[in-house]
Formats: structure tokens, sequence, C-alpha cells
């Protein structure tokens, strides 16, 4: 008599872990990437403005802050107003039509950034991008 052996069940490649797997390293990439992107100047919370447009920056552009306390920041160095004019010069040997983008706390003082505004085209700057948010924050 003979008895029949047992099927061998050949093993499944189960995918659905595989996909869960993928999308996590996905997000967690995507996630690591943004955190990786060159942030110029100090954090401020930017002012709202609905008319708000994406402008696309260069490698190398210049940054000037002015937080709500009133520093100013020439890229991630503090500097006085009166030292901001040497700081455009020195930028201006480098690039003779520079951009500087304008980042202004919205709890910044109007007359410390139209002084900084002044100060830069004073100097000799045409293109400045004044930085806002095009969402308002939520408290």
């Amino acid at each position: 008599m003979q008895v029949a052996s047992p099927r061998k069940k050949r093993p499944r490649l189960e995918i659905i872990p595989f996909i869960d797997v993928m999308f996590f390293l996905l997000a967690t990439f995507m996630m690591v990437s943004l955190a990786m992107i060159k942030n110029e100047g100090q954090s401020v919370e930017l002012p709202y403005a609905k008319s708000s447009s994406a402008v696309e920056r260069k490698e190398k552009e210049t940054t000037v802050t002015i937080t709500d306390k009133g520093d100013i920041y020439f890229n991630k160095d503090q500097v006085s107003l009166d030292a901001l004019p040497s700081k455009i010069a020195e930028l201006k040997n480098g690039d003779p039509d520079p951009r500087v983008f304008l980042n202004g706390d919205c709890k910044a003082s109007f007359e410390k950034v139209t002084a900084v505004l002044d100060v830069i085209r004073k100097n000799g700057v045409t293109k400045i991008a004044i930085q806002t948010t095009k969402e308002p924050k939520t408290k």
C-alpha cells in the first residue's frame, strides 16, 4: 500500500508588507530631504499675503532678515543698520546685479523694515524680493 506524500506548499511572497515598508521609506526620505534644505537667514514668522507667489531661488542668494525685536541679519550674521552698506558693497563685488530676499517678521517694526529696504536700494540693489507666506499661521 502506497501512502500519498503530503503536497509541498510553495511559499507565497506577501507583497503588502513590502509595499508598506517602501511607503515608509519614501516618506522618511522625503522628510529628511526637506529638513536638509538650506535656509539662509534667521527663522522668522513671515507676514501673510494672499497675493504671494513662489520665486525660484538660485544657489547663492542673499537674505536680509529683520526679527520681531528689530535685529538685522545679513544671511546668518547679525549686523547693525550702519554696517549693512558695507555688507552690500561686498555682495556687489562678487555679483554686480545681486538679488536680495528681505524677510521681515510680521511683528517687526514697519519703520525698521522700510529703513533696511531703503539702505539696500540706496546701495544699488534693484532686485529685492519681500518674503511672505500665502497662508496665515494658525495659533
